[in-house]
């Protein structure tokens, strides 16, 4: 081709790039003065606000602060909101009492009705729960007051539930499932959640059956500014991440769509998680989500949500929403591979394809894959050691992520660029462009085989197999025309390369890198005949440098990216003696007031915890979401806390089994209690605050958690609200004897009158995820053998273990 374009169809490329991310929300944010029967962005900050001035996770005196906010906005949409109180049991063996604010709007002829959720709970116990999830209440409460504004009437009763206890267990959610008559007759939720705070706010399918009818229903709401695929969700199912919607789908099988963002993944469950760090325009993507789906779905029949077609989707620019039936999968596949080993055998015969150049090909392109891949993968590991603080960020993706994020996309892009300048001449370009198409086709194959939410892949390939014809067909294709079949890579494999590491953390850069090569294989006939490959690629290096310079300058903790730490004090009443841990493997000034790596006894404390009387050891560090433990600890002066009083009752024998009343009763403010036992598995009943613990299950006679693994030794976790006592109701064998070990935990580390512990100073901030900023008292007991003739219940002989 004598004038290629290169220039020109480059800047197509980065012009189609910018809007597959420009076009996925508005950028335009509704202000006051929007009409009244529009929601409002800043009409619903003005919530967020309120919601979280402070932080109000289940327990604390700001918790009842939002909730009577919530209930006086309502009211003052004239619905009469209720408050739902009890005792809640999770799957993970959480205990609380979540207290969910539901209203009612009454529908005409409503045989189901629409539940629009979020919770109101912040994580504890520093995060101030702007995004996480104010911006879903206040999503809801906005929305509503836009909805109500129209004076409609619904033909389906539409239920407000801002539940309780989400991030202690999604207990609330539990609660309302178990308990509430309102749950009965539920056929759909729309739930708004959190990860981060900003960026889109992607929709997520929760269905026990097929998909079907939920994606036509969603598409004929038509929602201006869909995001979602059928293979996030397919990786969303694999991750521990479950919403209150997943209590919804497991116990009531109840249809719902999730609407989270994932973005700024390191404000999440964070002090920073303020109003002020919220995306305004994420803020007003949920509420593009929200308007026209309860227009829509508070008229159409509810009870007829069930589907026996399942569907692959996803979003892309222009057409917004892309589906096709499960159906259609291994059909598209057969025709794939025909049209493959086709246009290959017609190729060669119109000696336009040369075997030998074909093999070159698979060597260049295997190349590329395994530089971009490794390099990335082992430059991201020598960065964690050059800057081991980001070790520090538990989220797994650091402050200055994006920049590494684009440093690695312009370095596998160079690889790629300097790799195939050896291949110069365009009269290759079909023979070369048989190893990215073979790699598309295996993917098309595993995916249909393994993960058939990815099958929509095989567009791209159709795609390139359409521009394989084209180069068979012409020495010197119309270069437009070959950036237009390229379009679907572009569509489809951006949005995944930039968000996957944000999703899963930055230690999967390397799935970006490979992503990368494969989309640059997807444009192949475009940058196939650039003559500057090698220039281009110089100019890929550079910015490659000038983006890991640019994360340089920000790989360091400042008043706004803040370094987390922790630090607890743990007494041991057993031995009476006293620590300070922390879960920091990087010290800094604040806690190095009381840790000294020196005299780190960690290691011994660990061990010496960990044996009981049988021999066994059990690791009692505290529950954590990504299961940390202590890195330091010292000794600590033994201060004079309240323990606990344990009270046994009504210890009783029928036939072979032992009823067993126990009681902890808190002898100061305290937030948790952790007990473990031994004897884990040998419970045939557990009631705890009069709550029967449903989600365990009998198995081979013995009690056991039948939804996830416990933690450790774990038996269950009271979240305190108004410092109630821990009641337990156990039926074990009658020959069993209870062993366990108690830790009561109160988040008053830095207020507590025993010690004058410093604030943090503006480039620290509160760990999250871990029991921090807490005063931990630890007690072990044993209950003795039974006696018969016991009367007096404060008789019982009681053992506390000396360890």
């Amino acid at each position: 081709m004598r004038k290629f374009p290169s220039l020109l169809t480059f800047l197509l490329i980065i012009f189609f790039l910018f809007y597959t991310f420009y076009s996925t929300k508005s950028h335009r944010i509704s202000d006051l003065d929007t009409p009244a029967q529009e929601f409002s962005t800043l009409r619903a900050l003005e919530h967020v606000k309120n919601i979280s001035k402070e932080p109000h996770y289940l327990g604390s005196t700001a918790h009842k602060k939002v909730q009577k906010y919530i209930v006086d906005e309502l009211k003052k949409m004239g619905l009469e909101p209720q408050i739902q109180k009890g005792t809640s049991i999770s799957k993970a063996g959480r205990v609380s009492q979540p207290e969910n604010i539901i209203s009612l709007i009454k529908g005409s002829t409503s045989r189901k009705s629409l539940v629009l959720m979020s919770h109101y709970d912040s994580s504890p116990h520093s995060s101030f729960g702007a995004s996480d999830a104010g911006s879903g209440v206040a999503t809801i409460l906005e929305g509503i007051r836009a909805y109500l504004a129209t004076h409609k009437t619904p033909k389906n009763d539409i239920i407000i539930l801002i539940t309780d206890g989400e991030e202690l267990g999604l207990n609330g959610a539990d609660f309302f499932i178990k308990k509430h008559p309102f749950a009965k007759n539920v056929g759909l939720a729309l739930n708004f959640e959190a990860r981060g705070s900003g960026g889109n706010s992607y929709m997520f399918i929760e269905t026990n059956g097929k998909n079907g009818k939920m994606i036509n229903e969603f598409v004929n709401a038509r929602v201006p500014y869909p995001n979602t695929n059928s293979l996030a969700y397919s990786i969303y199912k694999m991750l521990p991440n479950d919403t209150d919607l997943t209590v919804f789908r497991e116990q009531g099988n109840i249809e719902g769509f999730n609407f989270a963002f994932i973005d700024d993944h390191f404000d999440y469950h964070t002090a920073n998680d303020t109003w002020q760090n919220l995306d305004l325009k994420t803020l007003q993507h949920q509420g593009s989500y929200l308007m026209p789906l309860l227009s829509y779905f508070s008229e159409v029949d509810l009870a007829d949500l069930k589907s026996d077609r399942d569907y692959i989707y996803f979003s892309t620019p222009i057409f917004k929403l892309f589906k096709y039936p499960f159906s259609w999968i291994f059909p598209l596949l057969i025709i794939a591979t025909i049209l493959f080993i086709g246009l290959l055998l017609y190729g060669r015969t119109a000696y336009r394809i040369d075997f030998k150049q074909v093999i070159k090909g698979f060597g260049v392109f295997l190349l590329a894959i395994n530089l971009a891949g490794f390099l990335t993968f082992g430059l991201w590991e020598l960065l964690k050691i050059i800057y081991p603080q980001y070790n520090e960020i538990q989220q797994g993706f650091t402050y200055n992520g994006y920049e590494y994020i684009t440093t690695f996309i312009m370095l596998s892009f160079a690889i790629c660029l300097k790799v195939y300048a050896r291949f110069e001449k365009s009269e290759n370009l079909p023979s070369l462009l048989i190893a990215p198409l073979f790699m598309w086709l295996m993917i098309s194959i595993l995916a249909a085989l393994y993960l058939k939410g990815a099958s929509y892949f095989i567009i791209i390939l159709f795609f390139g197999l359409l521009s394989l014809f084209v180069l068979i067909r012409q020495k010197k294709p119309n270069p437009y025309l070959m950036t237009f079949l390229g379009l679907p890579g572009i569509f489809i494999l951006s949005p995944f390369i930039t968000s996957f590491p944000v999703a899963l953390g930055l230690k999967i850069l390397f799935v970006s890198a490979v992503l990368s090569v494969l989309l640059f294989g997807a444009l192949l006939p475009v940058f196939g005949f650039y003559k500057r490959k090698n220039l281009l690629g110089n100019i890929a290096l550079v910015l490659t440098l000038v983006f890991l310079v640019s994360a340089h300058a920000k790989s360091d903790f400042t008043k706004k990216r803040q370094k987390p730490n922790s630090l607890v004090y743990i007494l041991d009443t057993d031995q009476n003696k006293a620590i300070w841990a922390t879960y920091d493997k990087i010290l800094d000034p604040w806690s190095q007031n009381y840790i000294d790596k020196k005299e780190n006894i960690v290691a011994a404390y660990n061990a010496e915890i960990s044996k009981n009387r049988s021999g066994k050891t059990f690791a009692y560090t505290l529950q954590s979401k990504y299961g940390k433990s202590y890195t330091y600890a010292n000794q600590a002066p033994v201060k004079d806390i309240k323990q606990p009083k344990i009270e046994w009752s009504n210890d009783t024998i029928i036939n072979n089994s032992r009823y067993i009343d126990l009681c902890v009763v808190p002898q100061r403010e305290i937030n948790r209690i952790d007990l473990y036992t031994e004897t884990l598995f040998n419970f045939d009943q557990l009631e705890v605050n009069g709550e029967t613990a449903t989600n365990f299950k009998h198995k081979d006679g013995n009690l056991y958690n039948a939804y996830t693994k416990r933690w450790n030794q774990n038996l269950l976790t009271y979240l305190t609200t108004d410092n109630e006592p821990l009641e337990l109701r156990m039926k074990l064998h009658k020959d069993s004897l209870p062993k366990f070990v108690m830790y009561e935990s109160s988040y008053d580390l830095l207020k507590s009158k025993h010690f004058s512990i410093p604030k943090r100073d503006e480039k620290m901030i509160p760990r999250p995820f871990v029991v921090n900023d807490a005063v931990i008292v630890k007690k072990s007991f044993v209950l003795q053998k039974y006696q018969e003739k016991v009367t007096d219940t404060t008789s019982f002989e009681t053992t506390t273990i000396n360890e």
